[in-house]
């Protein structure tokens, strides 16, 4: 006769692991929250205050980025990215997120290692100002191999029904204000992995995998904020795919306005007006494609806003004094190609 932990799957290992959940969901809790982790179903109450309220969600994972955190068997970061790519997408059209679930998949439960994960979820929730409600944990083994987890996440968000961001407002002439990355966040690394074979490999001080693995920044509470104080046009979060192909998605239809002489409104980018972080270079002297990268990485910039531009240098000066540098890094303009370098 043969039982489940037999077959490769340790039920108590599950139970110690969720104990390390709920210590970590609990710094999470928000107003709203109707039930603590554990319940078949996490349940959220609508804030009082919104005459049209919207819910606004998102989903997404951390990638290959993980592979470099098993390496260096760092695991309390990586949840940091699974938050900031599902909030900071909400985020780009005004929505404030409320809660997060979370998926944890791996071919053998280390109860350590998940609570590790887990635990960074729970900091990514906390800078997000969301509650980590709920989430799944699957134990597949012969599925995955041992010591690999897969993380995943899925974030609800609010927002008031004629406040919501679209780009509907761009203009001609409006400034753009880039955000700081805090360097190469969760997109681009399966190149990255090519060619960085030694995370331990020493870059500026540090190992080079510390400098990887570095969390990709949450732009939530200074973005809200800024909204509070003045109208902002449009927002697009650079992930995967860089500046190509992200920023046009700021525009309605993709960027898309039309005319007969095939003209629309477009983004023009000043390079050089932003400091692009020195992993960058490196990963381009390692052999990474100098034309290309921007249309893979963020270089530098993780989250860009479309403002009147006489609100810029209010929205700039607001920003830095969060803690969150910030810099006029273009403009609005006509023309016939999506995103422009000058």
């Amino acid at each position: 006769m043969i039982d489940y932990r037999q077959s490769g799957v340790d039920v108590e290992e599950g139970y110690r692991a969720v104990d390390n959940y709920k210590s970590s969901a609990k710094r999470t809790m928000v107003p709203g929250v109707l039930n603590g982790l554990g319940s078949f179903a996490g349940m959220f109450e609508v804030p009082a205050g919104y005459r049209e309220p919207v819910m606004v969600s998102g989903t997404d994972g951390v990638g290959t980025k993980l592979d470099i955190a098993f390496a260096l068997k760092k695991y309390d970061t990586v949840g940091i990215d699974c938050v900031a790519m599902c909030v900071n997408d909400v985020l780009c059209h005004g929505a404030k997120p409320l809660f997060f679930l979370d998926y944890l998949a791996c071919g053998k439960l280390e109860a350590d290692v998940a609570g590790a994960l887990v635990k960074g979820v729970a900091d990514g929730c906390v800078q997000a100002g969301a509650a980590l409600m709920g989430g799944e944990t699957a134990e597949m083994p012969g599925f995955y191999d041992e010591g690999k987890y897969d993380i995943a996440g899925f974030t609800v968000g609010i927002a008031e029904k004629s406040k919501i961001i679209d780009g509907s407002k761009i203009r001609e002439g409006d400034v753009l204000v880039g955000l700081e990355s805090s360097g190469v966040h969760s997109n681009g690394f399966s190149l990255v992995r090519k060619l960085v074979s030694d995370y331990a490999e020493p870059f500026n001080g540090k190992p080079i995998g510390e400098t990887l693995l570095e969390p990709t920044r949450i732009y939530v509470k200074p973005v809200l904020a800024l909204l509070e104080k003045m109208d902002v046009h449009g927002m697009v979060h650079i992930t995967g795919g860089g500046f190509y192909e992200n920023i046009p998605r700021m525009y309605p239809t993709g960027g898309i306005h039309g005319g007969e002489s095939g003209e629309r409104l477009v983004s023009r980018i000043k390079k050089g007006s932003w400091p692009v972080p020195a992993i960058f270079g490196e990963l381009v002297r390692r052999g990474a494609n100098p034309e290309r990268m921007y249309h893979t990485y963020n270089m530098g910039i993780g989250f860009i806003l479309a403002v009147a531009k006489e609100d810029a240098d209010g929205a700039v000066s607001f920003l830095n004094g969060l803690g969150f540098p910030a810099h006029k890094i273009g403009t609005v303009a006509r023309g016939t190609e999506d995103v422009v370098f000058d």
